[in-house]
């Protein structure tokens, strides 16, 4: 039995269910393809430079609120000038960012449905209302995204929409993100966590547009999980309302020196960012060799569902045998399979597993 809320707590926060994440099992020995983690050491350059910020004197004193070097570096790798990037801690930090700076308690945030679910836990928290609007079944996105007001006659003040998506992996056209874009009457965020594993991006659209901003995560394609750092592109008048919101220092030393220093080895990720498309290709065709449907994925993780068989019993079937994956569930539109890309030893066990299943 749940126990109720303290009183004191706002209503809104006491309706949340809250954000789960994925299974982080902390003991045992595990393959883990459930949260989209990278399963490859990050760049050398980065324990170089974590250790470097780690023994000077640098951890005594307060970090560069705006991180300054990384954004200098980021800038020359974007194309960019420095003043268009904003750093958070992780970019769910820049999503908290971005729902407080657009978002009034009783206004709109509108996101696809399925996608990823922190938005709307993001809006419940600001006292907003999220607005589902659901992706047709082959994951395209219509007009009505774009509708000004909500059924009920709220207005839209921000729409999000992850892309590559999650779960499904897919990719709105570069151009079908400008038509958005252009008949949306609010800004629109479109958060590229997964970015570096597709076949295009929009940070031009920033340049295009006032109300586009792009964010990016080092959590999947520079293998950074475990470290916390994100940033966002935006023009330089927006950049400058979202820093009002930020939190003083929400990106530590040790995170702003690991982050300049993966992004300047662009010879890495480029490696790296080969070795998962190849695998998430093999994974692909390995899952719809089983009788599975697999998504065609611009990401660093595989959607799969069965027209006959149940979903959450094979995800039970291999977590007992010590592998995990994300099962999901979404109302209205039905469950699956999320498998992330992992390495081609840990992708050969799972497939060894599933072909008993």
């Amino acid at each position: 039995m749940t126990n109720p809320a303290p009183p004191l707590v706002r209503p809104e926060i006491a309706a949340l269910a809250g954000y789960v994440p994925g299974e982080q099992p902390q003991g045992g020995k595990w393959i883990k393809l459930n949260t989209n983690e990278n399963p490859y050491a990050p760049s050398p350059a980065v324990a170089r430079a974590l250790a470097a910020t780690a023994a000077g004197r640098t951890l005594a004193k307060y970090p560069d609120p705006l991180a300054t070097v990384f954004r200098m570096r980021a800038a020359e790798v974007l194309g960019v000038d420095p003043d268009w990037i904003i750093c958070g801690n992780g970019s769910d930090d820049l999503l908290t960012i971005f729902v407080r700076t657009f978002v009034g308690a009783g206004e709109c945030l509108r996101m696809p449905y399925p996608s990823y679910i922190l938005y709307r836990t993001l809006a419940g928290i600001q006292g907003a209302v999220c607005d589902e609007f659901q992706y047709e079944r082959d994951w395209s996105l219509g007009d009505g995204f774009a509708a000004p007001r909500t059924s009920a006659g709220a207005d839209v003040k921000l729409a999000i929409i992850a892309n590559p998506n999650s779960p499904s992996g897919t990719l709105l056209p570069h151009d079908r993100i400008r038509e958005l874009a252009a008949q949306l009457p609010c800004p629109l965020v479109v958060d590229e966590a997964y970015g570096d594993f597709a076949a295009e991006h929009c940070l031009d659209l920033v340049r295009e547009n006032e109300r586009v901003i792009v964010s990016r995560s080092f959590s999947k394609s520079y293998a950074l999980a475990g470290l916390r750092f994100g940033f966002a592109v935006a023009q330089p008048a927006v950049i400058a309302e979202l820093q009002k919101v930020k939190d003083s220092y929400n990106c530590d030393a040790l995170s702003i020196a690991a982050a300049t220093a993966a992004i300047d080895d662009q010879t890495w990720l480029a490696e790296n960012r080969a070795k998962i498309v190849a695998t998430r290709r093999r994974l692909t065709d390995a899952m719809r060799g089983l009788g599975y449907d697999a998504v065609e994925s611009q990401a660093n993780f595989v959607w799969c569902t069965h027209p006959t068989r149940p979903h959450r019993p094979v995800y039970e079937a291999l977590k007992s045998q010590g592998i995990l994956i994300r099962y999901m569930n979404y109302a209205g539109w039905g469950d699956g399979l999320r498998i992330t890309v992992g390495t081609d030893d840990e992708i050969d066990a799972f497939l060894a597993v599933m072909k008993t299943i």
